[in-house]
């Protein structure tokens, strides 16, 4: 079967990148893929089936979005909350009409009247301050003819939507295990948070938390490492906080290595998942997470849940302070971690149940029962007493007992 593969890939920024650089090659034990591109959208591949893995960034995705308007398909759904997007590709563009339209869709009238709002500089803009609120998923939605997530929260909140079509839910892959030198950092422990910094990962909480486990623990130090956003990029970083922007690969591994925790925490959700906690779990760091979306759903064996509310910041602190002064809990945690990474998470695992969806998507079923129809017919041929030869090609096309 051939499948038409639309997503980022390096050396684009993008997560989503990373996540198809990681899961191609190993499809591609399973399925013939053709990748397409942004530069070759006038001649889509000829496929059985088309793939879009569609998230937030309108740079990375909207060349995705603008395939899929012209041929439906299977969309991995990496973001439930698409309002970035929606505003990337009309806003930011110019057109103001179409983005009152698309919140019209989604919310009705109250919606385009505050999109109006936006426009004029009234409010905020609602993908700043309440995108949860209004995910503008609707399009990508009716254009999808089913949906691979990796959380059930996302399946929920696409069943709550309207969507009907299937949905098949597959974890996140993991990264094998890199050979890699931990980092040399000074003091101890070593706590990190990785990834594109903004407002969502709670990281004024982080600092607040931070800073009170420093006035027990004074060698303690918290690694904040990716690009920041405007607004946090003015923030004051109190004492044993190291800053590194965008690094590459190989540095990010030895960074992580060198942790003795990540911090993955984020509020509100998008629906995402976190690609620096799967490197986490890979390299069986223990995690602290927010009590959120698929954050909510980690094991607690493997991760620290924060709820978001009026004591997170004291809750925070008490997971520092647990993983600095118990090393046994921080060790079991770690071993869970690499678990969880090579079993649930497993790229091969992960391969195999992507090939399942695709070619169910593509009408597997029906292509196993024209098959079965098949084997029927010739055993009536040639007889009962050939029944080895029936078995024998039932179980080349897995129909087997």
């Amino acid at each position: 079967m051939k499948v038409a593969y639309y997503s980022p890939l390096p050396p684009s920024r993008s997560g989503i990148a990373d996540y198809s650089s990681l899961l191609l090659p190993a499809l591609e034990h399973h399925l013939e893929v053709v990748q397409a591109g942004p530069g070759r959208l006038r001649r889509a591949p000829k496929a059985d089936v088309a793939l879009y893995h569609v998230g937030n960034d309108p740079e990375a995705h909207g060349w995705i979005v603008a395939a899929l308007g012209r041929r439906p398909g299977v969309v991995v759904l990496h973001d439930f909350v698409l309002h970035h997007l929606v505003a990337g590709l009309t806003l930011a563009r110019g057109d103001s009409r179409a983005y009152l339209d698309a919140l019209e869709r989604g919310h009705g009238l109250p919606g385009r009247l505050l999109g109006y709002a936006v426009v004029d500089n009234r409010i905020p803009p609602l993908w700043e301050t309440r995108p949860e609120e209004f995910p503008l998923t609707g399009e990508v939605l009716r254009l999808a003819t089913g949906l691979i997530v990796h959380s059930r929260y996302v399946e929920g909140r696409a069943r709550a939507a309207g969507f009907g079509g299937p949905v098949w839910r597959i974890a996140h892959p993991a990264w094998p295990a890199p050979d890699v030198e931990p980092a040399a950092v000074e003091g101890g422990p070593l706590f990190g948070c990785f990834g594109h910094l903004n407002e969502a990962k709670r990281i004024p909480q982080l600092l607040r938390a931070f800073d009170t486990l420093r006035g027990r623990q004074p060698e303690a130090r918290l690694l904040l490492v990716g690009a920041a956003s405007r607004r946090l990029q003015a923030l004051e970083l109190p004492d044993g906080v190291l800053r590194e922007d965008y690094v590459d690969e190989a540095r990010l591994w030895s960074l992580m290595a060198a942790c003795d925790a990540c911090i993955g925490l984020r509020a509100p959700t998008m629906g995402e998942t976190s690609g620096s906690a799967i490197r986490a779990l890979t390299l069986g760091k223990p995690l602290v997470v927010s009590d959120l979306g698929w954050f909510a759903e980690l094991p607690e064996e493997v991760a620290l849940k924060v709820p978001v509310d009026e004591h997170e910041t004291d809750t925070l602190t008490a997971a520092l302070t647990l993983l600095t002064e118990d090393e046994a809990a921080r060790q079991a945690m770690g071993r869970a971690a690499r678990e969880l990474a090579q079993q649930e998470h497993s790229l091969d695992r992960v391969a195999e149940q992507y090939a399942t969806a695709l070619e169910e998507a593509a009408g597997g079923s029906a292509a196993r029962t024209a098959v079965v129809r098949e084997v029927a017919q010739a055993a009536a041929e040639v007889g009962l007493h050939e029944t080895g030869e029936v078995a024998r090609r039932l179980d080349e096309v897995g129909l087997g007992g």
